[in-house]
């Protein structure tokens, strides 16, 4: 049933600063004939070293702006000014029940309230000094653009994680190379924008039809200034000026060796590559004679393709070893969801390589008689 819009505004009022109970919350919507000053509101509490804090991200639809505010002054006047605006639903969600308000043609308020959702740990933790169940809130509005399929969901939460363990160093600028639908790009563009880091995101993909299929979801996200698409070959695209940090996930076969050189070219402080279809050793196994008593391995198709995938990788890491980064070869995602679930995880640290490390490498490549397209295009 209607109800007057203050007395239900009164009620959100309260969910939201219920500082023990509140889980998040969400304004957006315009009301008709007036147009709030943010296209989306985002509560939730957080707690920081400096205390608990109620953390308020507002997106005008350019850019998102992130502020943490101290419970009773701050908080309270800033969410009375959200309340202000005219938004045209809000969504609040407490330990106690889920609020859903939605303002009427006629400026009434639809209140629908419900019992709260279960802790499934869909719900952000709230602490930043331990590992979130969700990097990237699952209400994001990324998802609703993108389709939140469950594989999807796991995809960006691991990826997100391994990001969130690997990124120890200031990043302004990252270049994800192959980036295909980019939904991996805007994830990571979100989880900085939600911390209130500033970063440049390019995302190269060889079709043109992806880079103005990425630049509207930019623009619907409302970051079109901060992420960028451009259409081109990894090899010859033009980025000016090298980034902080590369990705390269899921780019095929060879295009994966083509993006871990330009990140090493550039000077990347941080590698994140997600490999996929090794085929390139797996044809020089195919054709080249094998050491004894080695054939069986490289005999059968299936073994050959299944040891091709390590050996490629395993080369790519001692590659980039040589060329001073430190190299950890993890899970991305878990092997029950895909079989290609490697990820190559690199910091430059500058160190030299060790005459260990180089007779390890040649040992290796020596004893398979191969030779790896990472080296030829690094000219190793």
């Amino acid at each position: 049933m209607p109800q007057p819009l203050d007395e239900a505004l009164a009620e959100i009022r309260a969910a939201l600063l219920d500082r023990s109970g509140l889980r998040r919350a969400i304004a957006a919507g315009h009301r008709r004939g007036a147009a709030p000053s943010w296209v989306r509101a985002e509560l939730r509490p957080v707690a920081l070293k400096r205390g608990e804090q109620l953390q308020v991200v507002t997106s005008d639809g350019v850019r998102p702006v992130t502020r943490n505010l101290t419970w009773g002054g701050d908080a309270e006047a800033t969410v009375d000014a959200l309340l202000a605006e005219p938004f045209g639903n809000w969504h609040v969600e407490t330990d106690e029940a889920t609020w859903q308000l939605r303002v009427t043609k006629k400026g009434d308020a639809q209140l629908h309230r419900s019992a709260p959702p279960a802790d499934t740990g869909d719900t952000a933790d709230t602490a930043h000094d331990r590992a979130a169940e969700h990097l990237l809130d699952p209400g994001d509005p990324l998802f609703d653009l993108i389709g939140g399929t469950a594989a999807k969901r796991r995809q960006v939460d691991a990826f997100l994680r391994a990001l969130d363990s690997t990124v120890d160093t200031p990043v302004a600028r990252i270049v994800d190379l192959g980036c295909g639908n980019a939904y991996l790009t805007f994830a990571a563009y979100r989880y900085f924008a939600s911390r209130g880091v500033d970063v440049e995101i390019v995302g190269v993909d060889v079709r043109e039809d992806q880079r103005e299929r990425n630049t509207e979801l930019a623009r619907q996200l409302g970051c079109a200034d901060r992420v960028r698409f451009v259409a081109g070959a990894i090899r010859e695209v033009g980025v000016e000026p090298g980034p902080d940090a590369v990705f390269a996930l899921h780019a095929c076969d060879t295009a994966t060796d083509e993006a871990l050189a330009r990140a090493v070219g550039w000077g990347a402080k941080v590698i994140l590559a997600a490999p996929c279809c090794h085929l390139d050793i797996a044809a020089q196994l195919r054709r080249g004679p094998v050491a004894d008593p080695y054939q069986m391995i490289t005999r059968q198709p299936i073994l050959r393709e299944r040891f091709a995938d390590v050996l490629t990788d395993a080369l790519r890491a001692s590659l980039l070893r040589l060329h001073g980064y430190r190299v950890d070869v993890v899970e991305f995602v878990d092997s029950r969801h895909t079989p290609r679930n490697v990820l190559l995880r690199a910091r430059h640290t500058g160190a030299p390589p060790t005459e260990g490390q180089r007779a390890e490498y040649a040992e290796l490549v020596g004893a398979w008689g191969i030779t790896p397209a990472l080296a030829t295009l690094l000219d190793y």
